[in-house]
């Protein structure tokens, strides 16, 4: 899969009051994702595009019909980081 087709699949980082505190305590990040898109493909596309490790996704549509993803970063990675390097913090 090209890295074109991964933005395909991540649409954007989500933030919100709730998902700052997960961010810090539980080292998630939240992401906007295609609706067709499965967990094992935004795994494989989270990993490629921002080169860290994740441990667990999961899935949920919003009330507005977006498909949101909550990914649980590996130990070794900092959600953190990851937060500041794409704008969120």
């Amino acid at each position: 899969m090209t890295e074109e087709n991964y933005y395909k699949i991540i649409i954007s980082p989500y933030s919100s009051e709730r998902i700052f505190e997960i961010i810090e305590s539980q080292n998630k990040l939240a992401f906007i994702v295609n609706k067709k898109a499965n967990k094992t493909t935004i795994k494989r596309a989270i990993e490629k595009l921002y080169n860290v490790k994740v441990v667990k996704v999961n899935t949920m549509i919003t009330p507005s019909g977006k498909k949101k993803a909550i990914v649980r970063l590996h130990p070794t990675n900092s959600a953190v980081d990851l937060a500041t390097a794409l704008g969120l913090m």
